[in-house]
């Protein structure tokens, strides 16, 4: 089975308007129409069985059109997380909302968000997400459209993982886009769930390597980020890197379906 724990898709009157904007942004070309048909289609190209779909909620208005969408699109094969803004003055109330419709997480963005990953405002929140047991997916590292900010390192994923033992966060991009050495110094090793898109085509195959056997095998996950990148091309930068087979089953669904199951 391969679950590809990161991947995007809009409904069809927005992604015809958001794509292109998306594309402009990163200067980066998509790899589907951002539908939900479309991811379906490059999920059956390169046989993936489930995709989680990764919304993002830019304004705290945006919450109850994205969990609408979600629940109309969820089925056996597409997996969708909701996202709540950390400006909604009823943020902790939502975790609850999301928890009750029967969603596994929401996703997070700290560039698209305007926030940081560690700040005290968001105790609260982060306890109901605790409490619940959701999952929270949270964009770690720089962001290929922003001004590199540090407002989700690894200084600010370890400190979260700290305060907050019992939240069932996941970090994407290896830990943290483009912060790597920094990942591997302080992240790799730890009890921290790392889902690993947009990472391997930027990282030496020995770091790659490295990073990937010395961290708990049962805390990485597949992912691709589609639609900015070809989902089979990532199946294959994985699979070219010779890894144990053990390994690589972990990491392409053994260890998102305990996730999405439990």
């Amino acid at each position: 089975m391969i679950i590809d724990f990161h991947t995007h898709a809009f409904p069809d009157n927005v992604a015809a308007k958001a794509i292109p904007a998306l594309e402009k942004e990163g200067d980066i070309k998509a790899k589907t129409s951002g539908t939900a048909s479309s991811l379906l289609a490059s999920m059956d190209r390169a046989g993936i069985d489930r995709s989680i779909i990764c919304s993002i909620a830019t304004r705290p208005e945006q919450f109850n059109s994205i969990l609408d969408w979600s629940g109309q699109i969820r089925c056996e094969r597409l997996i969708p997380l909701p996202s709540i803004h950390p400006d909604d003055p009823d943020c902790v109330e939502k975790v609850y909302t999301v928890h009750e419709q029967g969603f596994i997480g929401i996703k997070m963005h700290p560039y698209y968000q305007n926030y940081f990953l560690s700040e005290k405002r968001l105790t609260p929140f982060y306890e109901a997400l605790s409490e619940t047991g959701l999952l929270l997916v949270v964009h770690c590292g720089y962001d290929i459209a922003y001004t590199h900010i540090r407002c989700a390192d690894p200084v600010q994923i370890l400190t979260l993982h700290q305060n907050f033992p019992r939240l069932r966060l996941i970090t994407t991009h290896f830990g943290g886009w483009q912060l790597w050495d920094e990942v591997e110094e302080m992240l790799i090793g730890r009890k921290i769930y790392m889902e690993i898109s947009f990472a391997l085509q930027y990282l030496q195959e020995e770091q790659a390597v490295r990073m990937l056997t010395s961290h708990p095998p049962e805390y990485l996950l597949f992912g691709s980020d589609s639609p900015w990148d070809d989902q089979a091309e990532c199946i294959a930068r994985l699979q070219a890197l010779k890894l144990e087979p053990k390994l690589v089953a972990a990491i392409f669904g053994e260890n998102a379906r305990k996730l999405i199951d439990s």
